[in-house]
């Protein structure tokens, strides 16, 4: 039976405090995060693969082993790449400001938009997080495994190349000595034998912690959080000494249309800083705290992007710079082997972060749709000593690990950043529904300038997203459609509001 509009469109009540008691559990989550907590969670989050990984791709581009360009890259513009992102971000960051302040729930954009736009919707942005949180976590999970390998080999360990690519890299890379390994690695009953061990293992080490509890992890992302920062800080004060103002030559060898395709890679490097909004029910007086994580996090890390772009294209002619290690590369190529060894191992720990982060986020979203009925109850139990949602924390982890022995990055990107940027733009649309059907509500933070900052972070979030190769919206379409085809088999039969 068709299902009716009427019930895909209804709105959660933002008052429906009882929903978020969950009565199938004897605890609760723990408020322990200030302030402070959320701005270096948000840190955590976003300084991490973009950063230390997909920026070599945006400047240099992407072709397939063919040599067919998939991508233009944006050459040293990478900087302005950089800039535009920071503004699309800071506008959805307004917005997100303005419902975690309203809607202080671990769901975040999943539970804003069941507020604002109805249980449909809701569902999509659900399952769309999950491309920003457990399918990106992939991507970061293998482009740790990069930085680690790299920094062994500094050490003269050395890991065999097919325990540290899995197949889909090897399939789709254009260098020839990992696309060779197709047929060198061992086969077992015929199949190359290719995983990627060390990605697998640091997933797996970060969801034991997880599972223990918040407060052991929040000070875990804590100490990498400082680390890294003193390591991008040794990166730009080495580098910025051996600048050949010839790398910035041409500036922009691919013109408009390179910068916007590199902002849409790289858009992977501010993938995190709308995760914070998750710990909501973790955080003491989120109504106040959560738009200071929120917007501080993302201001902090657009000034470092931008600093950190501009020393690394110049360092090294910006070809140069695409590989699964580029700001470590850059370094050894100008001639600091040294501070390049010391660039990988603080990539290891700013990526460990990212991982964490990321692997906190994901359980929280399926516990708030599963209290809603969307997902199967047993998602939403919380561990009675650990106070952790441990189920969840355990699925989604072994679901990451297992992705990234055998994925590739590179497309991983993609299919996240086209998942997140359709999540901002429906949290921005989000804030104009919800001052005009629930104007009198309370908001501890508002918007500026609304209706303009909403409508220009929906639609620069879209037009981020055609800079995005057709490929990329083909999977987004597929993932769409399995997500809807779940949502009409189960979420629709067993959601709590339907049932009122």
């Amino acid at each position: 039976m068709a299902a009716p509009t009427s019930q895909l469109l209804r709105r959660k009540p933002i008052a429906a405090a009882e929903w978020e008691s969950p009565s199938t559990s004897s605890a609760t989550l723990r408020r322990v995060m200030g302030p402070g907590d959320l701005i270096l969670l948000s840190i955590g989050a976003v300084i991490g693969a973009g950063i230390f990984s997909s920026i070599g791709t945006a400047a240099a581009g992407e072709t397939l082993p063919s040599g067919e360009v998939v991508r233009y890259g944006a050459g040293p513009a990478l900087v302005l790449s950089f800039l535009l992102l920071g503004v699309v971000c800071g506008l959805a960051a307004l917005c997100y400001a303005e419902l975690a302040s309203m809607i202080p729930q671990a769901g975040s954009a999943y539970a804003y938009a069941y507020a604002t736009l109805g249980e449909l919707v809701a569902w999509i942005i659900g399952w769309d997080l999950m491309l920003e949180y457990a399918i990106g976590n992939i991507a970061v999970a293998i482009a740790w495994s990069g930085y680690c390998t790299s920094l062994l080999s500094g050490f003269g360990i050395t890991l065999p190349e097919y325990l540290t690519h899995g197949y889909r890299t090897a399939l789709l890379s254009s260098d020839p000595i990992v696309h060779g390994l197709l047929e060198t690695a061992p086969r077992i009953a015929g199949v190359p034998l290719l995983l990627n061990l060390p990605a697998f293992a640091i997933v797996m080490a970060i969801t034991a912690l997880l599972y223990v509890g918040v407060k052991e992890s929040v000070r875990a992302n804590n100490i990498m959080v400082a680390v890294k920062l003193v390591v991008l800080l040794t990166f730009v004060v080495v580098g910025v000494g051996q600048i050949d103002a010839a790398n910035y030559v041409p500036f922009a060898p691919n013109g408009w249309r390179g910068i916007h395709q590199g902002a849409a890679i790289v858009f992977f490097a501010y993938i995190g800083f709308d995760a914070i909004s998750t710990a909501a029910e973790e955080t003491r007086d989120p109504q106040r705290n959560m738009p200071i994580g929120i917007l501080g996090g993302l201001g902090i890390c657009t000034i470092i992007y931008i600093i950190i772009g501009a020393v690394a294209s110049g360092l090294v002619p910006y070809e140069q710079l695409k590989a699964a290690d580029p700001l470590a590369q850059a370094l050894q190529l100008a001639g600091l082997r040294t501070a390049g060894l010391v660039v990988a191992f603080g990539a290891v720990v700013s990526l460990t972060a990212v991982i964490l982060v990321f692997q906190y986020g994901q359980p929280r979203i399926f516990m708030a749709m599963a209290r809603d009925g969307l997902l199967p109850a047993w998602a939403s139990a919380i561990h009675p000593r650990f106070r952790t949602p441990h189920v969840t924390t355990l699925v989604s982890g072994i679901g990451v690990a297992v992705g990234a022995l055998v994925m590739d990055e590179n497309e991983i990107y993609d299919l996240t950043n086209i998942g997140t940027l359709t999540a901002f733009a429906i949290v921005c649309l989000g804030v104009l529904v919800l001052r005009r059907t629930d104007p009198d509500r309370p908001r501890p933070f508002r918007v500026p300038a609304l209706p303009i900052v909403a409508i220009a972070g929906a639609a620069a979030c879209v037009y981020t997203m055609t800079g995005l190769p057709a490929q990329s919206w083909e999977r987004f379409g597929a993932w769409l459609g399995l997500g809807l085809l779940m949502y009409f088999v189960y979420g629709y039969r067993h959601s709590r509001l339907r049932s009122l």
